[in-house]
C-alpha cells in the first residue's frame, strides 16, 4: 500500500473486470456480443478523415446525441453522452446521489454501484432480492437519498415492465431512480418512454452489448433536461471532451442500421434459449433471462469446480466467489458453435 495514496484511495475496494485473456479461450465471461458490428461501422472507419484529429471533438457531441435520440425516440436535450456507461454511472452518482438520506440498490446486483458509493461518500442501503432471484422493486421505500437498479438485472439476468416500474416512480417521486438498461435489447422492456411522465427517472444504455461496441466505451442517459443538465454541470467540471471523434463517428454509423442491430439481438436471444434447454437437460437451475447471459447452477458441482473445470476445456466463464452467489455462473451467450462447446464440455464435467 502506497505511503503517498489518500486515505480515501486506501479504504477503496474496487471493482473487479470480467479477465480479458492473453490465451486462446471461449471467452464467455464478460457478456460481449458474439458478432460483429454493423458493416456501416467499418465503411465509417475507412471514410474518417484522419486530418480531423489535429481538432478537439465537438464538447456537446451534438450529433451523436441527435442519432441516440432519434434512437429512442426522444429529444437531444433529454440525452448525454459519456465514455461508456459506467462513466455516465460515475457522473449520475455524483450529480445526484450524494445526499443526506441513503441511496437503495439491491443486494445482488452490478458490483461497481457500491464502488461508486465509496468512492464518493455516498451512504447506501441494499435491498435483498425475492425468492426467485428478482429485484423487489416494493421494497425500495420512498425515504431515500435515490434508487439505482438495473433492468433486466445483472447478474441474475431478470427484467421488469415498464408498468412495473412506473409503479415504483409513482411511489418516488422526489428522490432520482436511475434505471440502469445494458441488457436491455435482449428482452426487456425499455423504461425510456417514461421520461416524459416522471421528471426524476434517468435511464443508462451502452452500445457495448447489443451493437458490439464494447471496445469503443460509449454509453449515454436519457432522462429530462433538469438531469441532463446536471450530468452536464458534472461532466464539464471533470472532462469537457468525453467523447472522441472516432468514437462518434462510428456509434452513429451503428445506430443507423436498425436491421442489424435487430437481427443480431434475435440472434443473440434464440441461442440463449437453446443454451438454457440444454443446461436444463443437465439439470442445471438456469434462472429466467432477458439479457445475453445466463446465471445457472447445479445441484451436485459447486461453481468453483465447474468454472475450473470448464477453463481446463478452454473455456472461461464468470465466477463470483462471494456469498450467496458461489454456487452460480454466469454464462455470456456466444456464437452457436461456443455453445454447443460449453455443452459438450459440461456434459463431460457433470
Amino acid at each position: 500500500m502506497s505511503q503517498f495514496w489518500s486515505p480515501a484511495v486506501r479504504a477503496l475496494t474496487p471493482y473487479v473486470p470480467g479477465e480479458q485473456p492473453r490465451e486462446k479461450l471461449i471467452k464467455l465471461n464478460t457478456n460481449e456480443n458474439p458478432y460483429p458490428p454493423s458493416s456501416m461501422v467499418e465503411r465509417a472507419l475507412q471514410q474518417f478523415e484522419v486530418e480531423h484529429l489535429r481538432r478537439y471533438p465537438d464538447p456537446e457531441s451534438l450529433a451523436l446525441r441527435q442519432a441516440l435520440a432519434k434512437a429512442h425516440g426522444v429529444e437531444p436535450e433529454q440525452v448525454f453522452v459519456g465514455n461508456g456507461s459506467d462513466e455516465v454511472l460515475a457522473l449520475a452518482f455524483q450529480a445526484f446521489f450524494c445526499q443526506p438520506k441513503p441511496l437503495l440498490m439491491p443486494a445482488i446486483s452490478y458490483s461497481f454501484y457500491p464502488v461508486y458509493c465509496k468512492l464518493y461518500d455516498i451512504a447506501y442501503r441494499t435491498v435483498a432480492l425475492d425468492d426467485r432471484w428478482q429485484i423487489a422493486l416494493n421494497a425500495f421505500d420512498s425515504d431515500n437519498g435515490g434508487v439505482v437498479f438495473a433492468n433486466p438485472n445483472a447478474p441474475t439476468g431478470h427484467g421488469h415492465s415498464r408498468a412495473a416500474i412506473a409503479g415504483l416512480l409513482e411511489r418516488i417521486s422526489e428522490s432520482v431512480v436511475l434505471v440502469d438498461e445494458a441488457y436491455v435489447d435482449f428482452g426487456g422492456e425499455s423504461a425510456v418512454p417514461l421520461v416524459e411522465r416522471y421528471p426524476n427517472l434517468l435511464v443508462t444504455g451502452t452500445l457495448s452489448k447489443s451493437r458490439s461496441l464494447a471496445g469503443l466505451r460509449l454509453g449515454y442517459a436519457i432522462g429530462s433536461r433538469e438531469l441532463i443538465d446536471g450530468l452536464e454541470r458534472v461532466k464539464n467540471s471533470f472532462n469537457s471532451y468525453p467523447i472522441d471523434m472516432l468514437a462518434s463517428t462510428v456509434a452513429i454509423a451503428a445506430l443507423t442500421d436498425d436491421v442489424h442491430f435487430r437481427a443480431c439481438c434475435e440472434r443473440v436471444i434464440a441461442t440463449r434459449e437453446w443454451t438454457r434447454r440444454e443446461l436444463q437437460a443437465l439439470a442445471f437451475e438456469v434462472l429466467p433471462s432477458q439479457t445475453n447471459f445466463l446465471f445457472v447452477r447445479h445441484p451436485l458441482h459447486s461453481g468453483a469446480a465447474l468454472f475450473t473445470g470448464l477453463r481446463e476445456c478452454g473455456i472461461l466463464v464468470r465466477h463470483f466467489n462471494k456469498d450467496g452467489l458461489s454456487d452460480f455462473l454466469r454464462i455470456s451467450i456466444g456464437t452457436d458453435d461456443e455453445m454447443q462447446s460449453l455443452i459438450q464440455a459440461l456434459q463431460a464435467i457433470v
